[in-house]
């Protein structure tokens, strides 16, 4: 009896896996910086808060991303769900539950950067770790803002 017990357990940890959902989760960490910081963060219109900011988004979605700082030009991009190589791996692992379930918890995508013509959107730098999302962005100084004074240094 315990063996056949031990078999049901190991065939259905083995049938109802997924292997993008196992290895990367349906949500993904964004770190999202910016060069000058304090940047307001959005999005989808939704202020999430200052830079440097985290948030766990879903794998999913696509998401529109604004960030505007006084005396910056107003920066957007879009993050874009790209394919999960992972998810390649029910083939080998995950077997037809895995290639159900990836699609459903949005593990078969990851989130990137919107790209245009192959190169990232100017000013955008970004590095994926561990499944992590960072993104670095450069505020441009809005050319119609006025200069009212300058800051020095203390000596």
């Amino acid at each position: 009896m315990k063996i056949i017990f031990r078999i049901l357990i190991l065939s259905s940890v083995v049938l109802l896996s997924s292997c993008a959902t196992i290895i990367s989760g349906s949500r993904q960490n964004v770190e999202i910086t910016s060069e000058p910081s304090a940047a307001k963060v959005f999005i989808n219109e939704v202020e999430i808060g200052n830079t440097p900011v985290q948030k766990n988004l879903k794998r999913n979605q696509e998401y529109q991303l604004v960030l505007k700082l006084d005396g910056y030009e107003t920066y957007e991009t879009k993050l874009e769900k790209k394919f999960n190589a992972w998810y390649i791996g029910n083939i080998a692992f995950g077997g037809l539950i895995g290639i159900i379930v990836d699609p459903i918890t949005g593990a078969m995508h990851k989130l990137k950067p919107q790209e245009i013509d192959g190169n990232l959107k100017k000013g955008t730098t970004y590095k994926t770790e561990n499944g992590d999302l960072f993104i670095k962005i450069s505020m441009d100084i809005d050319p119609n803002s006025e200069k009212i004074g300058q800051l020095k240094k203390s000596e």
